[in-house]
Formats: C-alpha cells, structure tokens, sequence
C-alpha cells in the first residue's frame, strides 16, 4: 500500500470508493490524456466522472479563470450582480428550448436536483415525486430519496413520498424481447397505473436522467418520455430532466439527453461537463416555477466569478468547435467496434450507448449472470493498458465510459483497441 492511500484510508470515510487494487494520483493532464504519480500515461475515458468535458490544460478555459484571477476578485456571492453568470444564464436558457426560461446556478448536480425538486413540489403543493428505478440522483437527503439503487441508498428515510417508474430495465423478464414499442406502451400502461392506485391527490413532477449514469448508461428507448409527458400533461405533473451528465452535447444525437425523445422540459439540471473541472451545476426552468418560491434564496458559492469563467469558456468551445458532432462521429466508431467484437466474446452480456457515453455489461458466460469481479478485473487490465475506464451499473457488473467530447478519431481506434484487447484477455481467462 502506498503512504498516500494509506493517509488516504487513516482520514477519509470507508465509503468513498477508490479505482483499482492500487489506486492511482493523477498529477498531470493535457489534451486527452493523463499521468499518474509514477510517470505512467493513460488515455482518459472517463474524464473524472464525465466532469473534464472537453479534456484538459485547454487554454480557452485556463486563460479565462487567470483572467479573472488577475481582477482579484474570486467571489461576491450572489448579494451583487455577477456578469459571468448572467453572460452564462442567457446563453442556458437560449440552448433549453423551456419558454421563458430562468436559471440558478449551484456548485453541483446534487444540489441542482435538490433545488428543482424544491422547485416542483412548492409549485404543485405537493410531496408526491415519481422517479425512475435504476436511477441515482445525488447524495443529500432528497437526492437519495429519488435514488432507485439500493448500493447508493443509506436510510429509507425521506423528505419526499417517492414512486418508481419502469423505463430502463428492459433485462426484467416481463419485458424482455418487446419491441420499443411494445415495452414503451407497457411501461406508459405502468404509469397510468401507479397514478390511479399509489398516490393521493396531485404528484408534483417526474425525475428522469435521459441516460442512467450511476445506472451504467441504461437508457429509456428514445420516444418513452415523450409518452410518459402525455400522461403528466394530462395529470398537470412537472417534468424534470436531470441532464447532469447527458448534457451539452454528448450524446451526440441531441445536444440535450432528453431532446433524444422530442420534449421539452418543465426543468433541466446540469453540472459536472459544463465547468471543465471547476464546480458549477444548476437548474433551468419555465420562469414562472423559479419565480414561484415566496421565500428569499441565494447561492454562497453558486455560479462565483471563477467558476463562470470556465463555464463560459467551456460552453462556448463545445459551440464553437462543433462538439456534439464529434461525439457522434467518435462515438459511433467505439460502439460499432464494440457490437463487432461482442459476438465472439461470452463475457459481453450487451453493448449500449449514445455518442461518446457507451457501455459494456460483462456477464458471467455460463449463467448470463451479472458478474462484477469480471468487471473489476477488466478494470484491472485496461489500466495497465494505459487507459482509464469507469465502472457502475445496478450490479456493478458495467464498464460505462465517456471520453472528453474533444476525443480524435486517432484516440477513439485507440482506446477500441485497448478494450477489445483487455475483454478478448479477461474472456480468455474467464472461460479456459
């Protein structure tokens, strides 16, 4: 054990999980890649948890932070007006589509959730929340309650009176084999159900993440949510995208999760990508639902001058160089290699994915089981490859990745190559 993982272990909590057998300190970061304390190199595919969205030492975002730096002035709060979080808010609401739409910024998308929630349910005069299983919100008190993942869940404890929805476990018996259609009206037949027998009065919003992150990239199939919304209209019930990680142009195809499904939000939350590495999340809503609380709000270190900076420096190099397409372009290199490889290796229970966030459920080859030790010894063998992946899933059994949005195409063949070789390894083990 190293002395830093050991200091690391003496004063930090047992529940904060690290990578690896041996956990690695990154210490130095350019363009897509990153060097550990050792001095070895990798190819970064996770991107600190989908946060170094457009990679790192990018001196568009570098050179805005030292700019405010040399003004002196690293925080306000929200007492007086900030330029950079107005600059920002504008160019927030114009990307949602959400008519009328006003921002608020926090430091993360935990609190971005939280906020939107409280949003909804002053709104609706309502504590009743739906939320999708497989889900994972946060790790606050109200995060955690429209949390549908028992390894993230500590207590039953909740400030809200939460239902969970069907829309992302199409591995249930009950659903497997059905066509997008079929399993979409089934899971619209689910709603209508939970609505006429599980709540009492007016439900205040649905939750929903476009794309399942803790949940290992399990997605909805695209048009689910635009049913479900048809069903909420009718019931007047809010809609809440949590776009934390499927924002700002990653998937490729949209350059929110939840345009994949032709809808517009009553709110969007968002966080890591947009500040690239500094702290900054967020909620945009219709403007009468932020304007609606009566009580006074602010935000301490929410939206600061530094922050802002990088957010707004980053948005604009994502919408300047066209990110989104490239995502498409790079993503769909990845996850065509990886559906050609799948076949020939038993390990690979499914290979999913939108843009540049795809994923790999490794199974066990005799049972089908999810199987988390072939998973964690994938892990293993691609970062003595030299490549950085992450891991999740309800089962802990999925490798999900999403590499910066300014990945190459060079890169992409790259870190194919580095996953297909460390699968075709761990299957060979696995299965002699």
């Amino acid at each position: 054990m190293s002395d830093l993982f050991a200091r690391h272990r003496a004063v930090m909590p047992n529940w904060l999980a690290l990578y690896y057998n041996e956990p690695i300190e990154i210490v130095g970061g350019k363009g897509n890649r990153v060097v550990d304390a050792s001095g070895k190199s990798y190819l970064d595919f996770f991107a600190g948890i989908l946060t170094n969205m457009i990679g790192y030492d990018v001196p568009e975002v570098r050179e805005a932070v030292e700019r405010q730096l040399a003004t002196g002035v690293v925080h306000t709060s929200t007492v007086y007006l900030l330029r950079g979080q107005v600059e920002l808010a504008e160019k927030i609401a114009r990307l949602s589509g959400i008519e009328n739409a006003k921002v608020f910024f926090t430091n993360s998308g935990t609190e971005a959730n939280e906020t939107a929630l409280l949003l909804a349910t002053y709104a609706r005069r309502s504590d009743q929340v739906l939320a999708m299983r497989q889900s994972y919100h946060g790790r606050s008190f109200g995060a955690i309650s429209v949390t549908s993942n028992r390894s993230w869940k500590n207590n039953s404890l909740s400030p809200l009176n939460v239902h969970f929805l069907h829309g992302a476990d199409r591995h249930l018996t009950q659903f497997r084999g059905l066509s997008d259609a079929d399993y979409i009206a089934a899971c619209v037949d689910d709603l209508r159900h939970v609505l006429a027998t599980s709540v009492g009065g007016d439900v205040a919003a649905l939750i929903a993440e476009p794309i399942q992150g803790v949940g290992g990239f399990s997605m909805a199939p695209d048009g689910l949510f635009a049913a479900y919304k048809e069903v909420l209209d009718a019931e007047g019930v809010l809609f809440i995208s949590d776009e934390v990680q499927t924002g700002w142009g990653r998937t490729g195809s949209a350059f929110f999760g939840i345009q994949n499904h032709g809808v517009t939000p009553d709110m969007m939350t968002f966080a890591k990508g947009l500040g690239n590495g500094f702290a900054v999340g967020g909620v945009v809503a219709r403007g009468d639902l932020m304007d609606g609380p009566h009580a006074a709000g602010l935000a301490t270190f929410g939206g600061n001058p530094i922050s802002m900076a990088a957010a707004n420096a980053t948005l604009d190099y994502v919408l300047d160089h066209d990110l989104q397409a490239n995502a498409a372009r790079t993503g769909a290199l990845i996850i065509d290699g990886l559906r050609h490889a799948a076949p020939r290796l038993p390990i690979v229970g499914d290979v999913r994915g939108k843009g540049l966030m795809f994923a790999v459920e490794l199974v066990d080859p005799a049972t089908g089981a999810p199987s988390p030790a072939i998973a964690a010894r994938f892990m293993e063998e691609t970062k003595k490859a030299g490549l950085l992946a992450g891991k999740g899933g309800l089962y802990g059994n999925v490798l999900r990745m999403a590499p910066p949005l300014t990945l190459t195409q060079d890169e992409a063949a790259e870190g194919l190559g580095i996953i297909v070789n460390a699968l075709e390894t761990v299957n060979a083990e696995v299965t002699s």
